[in-house]
């Protein structure tokens, strides 16, 4: 295994963990498009949950790609 593995392993791991760690929208119903808030604004932490969250997915897709090409 390379370095690109572990990276991988771990940013999906983590990106698991901030996707469960959000509470907007929670409900299955939301999910699936049925009523809640539409337009909201991101505040604080929620704001930077959401952010890492969208950095750790581009780290996970980044380290997918490297793997494959260093293969």
């Amino acid at each position: 295994m390379n370095i690109y593995n572990y990276i991988t392993i771990g940013s999906v791991l983590l990106m698991v963990l901030l996707i469960l760690v959000q509470t907007r929208g929670a409900s299955l119903g939301a999910g699936l498009g049925g009523g809640g808030e539409v337009n909201t604004v991101r505040r604080g932490t929620d704001k930077t949950i959401f952010q890492l969250t969208i950095i750790t997915g581009i780290i996970f897709a980044a380290s997918l790609i490297l793997g494959i090409v260093t293969a």
